[in-house]
């Protein structure tokens, strides 16, 4: 009897370990649970659940975990170093909440952008006023040879595009004329040179071809200050046409563990993560393309009674982060599922819901569709909910470590969806998450 206990729980930590390697933490969490309750003595259980629950920043409960596996291998020194770490993590999440502020200073706040000099041995285009497109082709090329822009045009570029999305509603609303196209991206990850690839297949955003990237921008690739800046850029160039929804990785929690904090720094400066921040705080939440297709970053809701117009009257500008529940949260982390109704998150935050839910939600609110990203996808996309839920991936080979397509969408004024796959491309030899909290993505095979 004891020998199939044992081997339950070796299957329940083993399965929360693949688990973790599919993102699924909320599983983890689950399996690690049931072989910690079957043997409470099995020391990997809790390391798994410990890892889990890191990953989704929930440190308060990761601490106990990893006190335990410390106190019953006192000899694991990568234990311990991440019990400490955690710990600090821990009085770092008080800390900031302690001081959070509805009306904080803004990071802009005593930037002088007037008085900053740009060397004359800056060899790129010089931007004064106005984003053009000499800039942004000059920019494209700068990234792609590994240099960086001034931090004068940064700043300028963060400004500029935080004040444009500032005054966006929290869904716009667009249509696709007649001999226009709009593209539709998902997450892109810090995935530069895959971005780039886009373009190359598929065109270059100009005044009749708009795109609309669908969140998760940032964060685990590496050139993740490459992309934010070019599509602010492109943003900045063709506002009316150029569309930026808010993912779960446009949040300052995921930018702390998952890397886009520490490039900021390393790249340029603190003051330029904290700019980013309040820009990304200002986002757009979902856009509504031609009354049919409702493009938001993560999914559906936990209430039925739920409506385009609750979305519409949502002030996002009273909460700058997604917090653990209400409509932000879930329309930035919740997935499908295939079953019926609704159930528990697979990653451990927000919800899954059923083909039923996208049903009742498309019928009532007169969609065809809800497009949305969020999760990869073998094929770059995947059609599901009897056609009515659509998933697009733009990030190919994830993460260096997943054999997936990436894909967009591209939509004419017919509004029938067409949808494209692309293969990842080479890039330079700079492995993911190289900012990220590595003590901890070492934890996940990172």
């Amino acid at each position: 009897m004891v020998q199939v206990e044992e081997a339950v729980a070796l299957k329940n930590t083993n399965r929360a370990q693949a688990n973790i390697k599919l993102e699924a933490y909320g599983y983890a969490i689950a399996d690690a649970t049931k072989a910690i309750e079957i043997d409470q003595s099995f020391v990997k259980a809790y390391y798994r659940r410990a890892v889990a629950n890191t990953a989704i920043l929930k440190h308060a409960d990761a601490i106990h975990d990893w006190k335990v596996v410390v106190r019953k291998n006192p000899s694991d020194k990568v234990a311990k170093a991440q019990y400490e770490a955690c710990q600090k993590l821990v009085k770092r999440d008080a800390f900031l909440k302690a001081i959070e502020v509805a009306e904080a200073p803004s990071a802009a706040v005593g930037l002088d952008l007037e008085n900053m000099i740009v060397e004359d041995s800056y060899d790129g285009v010089r931007l004064k006023d106005e984003m053009t497109k000499e800039f942004v082709d000059d920019m494209i090329q700068r990234f792609k040879d590994g240099k960086r822009i001034h931090k004068k045009y940064v700043f300028q570029i963060i400004l500029a595009v935080k004040d444009l999305v500032y005054n966006e509603p929290t869904m716009v609303e667009t249509k696709v004329e007649q001999d226009r196209k709009l593209t539709v991206c998902g997450d892109t990850h810090g995935q530069y040179f895959d971005l780039l690839e886009i373009f190359r297949l598929n065109g270059f955003p100009s005044e009749k071809h708009g795109y609309l990237f669908n969140g998760d921008f940032v964060d685990r690739g590496s050139w993740s200050t490459e992309i934010a800046l070019l599509l602010y850029a492109y943003k900045w160039l063709y506002p009316n046409n150029f569309f930026l929804n808010r993912g779960n990785h446009e949040t300052d929690d995921m930018n702390r563990m998952y890397g886009f904090e520490g490039e900021c720094k390393a790249k340029y400066t603190e003051r330029v993560f904290k700019l980013f921040s309040e820009s990304f705080s200002a986002l757009p939440l979902a856009t509504l393309i031609g009354d049919k297709f409702l493009t938001l970053h993560g999914g559906l809701f936990s209430d039925d009674a739920v409506t385009l117009d609750d979305i519409r009257k949502l002030n996002r500008h009273n909460q700058r982060q997604p917090g653990q529940s209400g409509l932000m949260m879930e329309m930035l982390w919740t997935d499908p599922q295939t079953e019926p109704g609704r159930g528990p998150s697979k990653r451990g935050v927000g919800l899954q819901f059923g083909p039923d839910v996208t049903k009742r939600f498309c019928e009532k609110n007169g969609l065809e569709a809800v497009i949305r990203s969020h999760e990869v996808r073998m094929e770059g996309y995947e059609v599901e909910h009897d056609g009515r839920c659509i998933t697009v991936f733009s990030a190919p080979k994830y993460c260096d470590s997943t054999e997936n397509k990436g894909a967009y969408i591209n939509i004419e004024s017919d509004y029938k969806l067409q949808f494209q796959k692309f293969d990842a491309v080479p890039h330079p030899d700079i492995k993911p998450m190289a900012y990220a909290n590595n003590g901890m993505m070492s934890m996940m095979g990172m």
